[in-house]
């Protein structure tokens, strides 16, 4: 039987792409072991999939001053300490990275114990984390075809990000019944990320008047983000965080306001669902989501507005023209078909394990 070591963490786009694997991995037989940050959102996900789950110490690698600077390289040399350790007792035959900086320490490890790493890297150029593990990895898999000139030759291999299966089959008539909203008016799902977004929550609260006159809203807003004044709002429902749902609300929404993360984005494409995107500033992030977000826009698959552009006329008025034209970016993802993320990076690593 080969061990497979899947490690990823720190928001939930780090593991719901590992989550998407694991069916398959199930099915070829192999032995399914995550290592992740202590108490991470990764840990609560994996465990609830009957998966062994190993914590190490995990820090995080900053471009801007921060007094944590001083002391997060020391966790993260007891990270790649706990990682190397938990590589020889598992003897894993291969590892597959999503990112995250937990995932450094493990990927340094891997090599370290000669185990065959794989990482993939869901944005259109590779964060800092997965910067530190190229040198270090057997292969890349990336999202864009634009992220193949960023990485070594022969290491980069374009496989698109796994989706996972069940969201393809969610219950339009079990949202309802979930939500409580009505059968009759057009819906908006909102998203902020696993983490929510106080930008997306606010400009999306200041105009829910007027949007309710057309719409009624889910709207995922994150942890402790829920605003109590509007709980008994008719028409707008708001949840922290939703998981087992979660295809069953995509399959309600005709249009979804989201932040551009990779992976979050990919998901609405495969569903075909018209996109309102707005990626998280070049301020408080290195711009990937603009970049994600952008390439959406070119191929016709979403609208765009960044932070700086948001005032509530300009949000209202993009809202009513994605849901008027939402018609010909369903067309436009379709266009673009879909690609067996999922059988492709499988094969990747039935390679490098079997290379072991």
């Amino acid at each position: 039987m080969k061990h497979i070591v899947l490690t990823g963490g720190g928001t939930a786009g780090h593991v719901t792409p590992n989550i998407a694997l694991i069916p398959r991995l199930r099915e070829l037989g192999y032995k399914i072991s995550y290592i992740g940050s202590y108490d991470g959102i990764e840990k609560k996900l994996i465990e609830e999939l009957d998966i062994p789950y190993y914590g190490i110490s995990s820090g995080k690698l900053r471009r801007y001053f921060d007094v944590k600077n001083f002391t997060d390289p020391f966790r993260v040399l007891k990270g790649f300490r706990e990682a190397r350790k938990l590589m020889k007792q598992l003897n894993p035959d291969v590892v597959f990275s999503k990112g995250g900086f937990v995932t450094v320490p493990v990927v340094l490890a891997a090599k370290r114990c000669k185990v065959p790493a794989i990482i993939h890297e869901s944005d259109m150029t590779p964060g800092l984390a997965n910067k530190l593990c190229i040198s270090s990895a057997s292969k890349v898999c990336c999202n864009f075809p634009e992220t193949v000139s960023c990485l070594p030759q022969g290491k980069a291999v374009l496989t698109g990000t796994p989706i996972r299966q069940e969201l393809l089959s969610g219950d339009r008539l079990q949202a309802l019944e979930f939500t409580g909203l009505s059968a009759g008016k057009p819906t908006i799902l909102i998203i902020g990320g696993s983490l929510g977004s106080v930008a997306v929550n606010h400009a999306v609260r200041a105009i829910l008047p007027e949007l309710l006159k057309t719409f009624q809203i889910i709207h995922l807003c994150g942890k402790g983000k829920i605003d109590d004044s509007l709980r008994n709002t008719e028409g707008y429902v708001q949840y922290e965080y939703i998981e087992k749902e979660l295809a069953d609300l995509f399959a309600l929404a005709d249009v979804v306001i989201s932040r551009a993360g990779a992976n979050a984005i990919c998901e609405l494409c495969a569903l075909k669902k018209p996109m309102l995107l707005i990626p998280l500033s070049a301020n408080a992030s290195r711009g990937d989501q603009i970049l994600n977000a952008r390439s959406f826009e070119k191929l016709g698959y979403s609208m765009v507005l960044e932070e700086e552009e948001l005032n509530n006329q300009v949000l209202l008025d993009t809202i009513r023209k994605l849901y008027e034209n939402r018609q010909s970016f369903i067309d436009a993802m379709a266009l673009g078909g879909s690609t067996d993320s999922i059988g492709k990076i499988l094969q990747l690593i039935q390679e490098c394990a079997n290379s072991h």
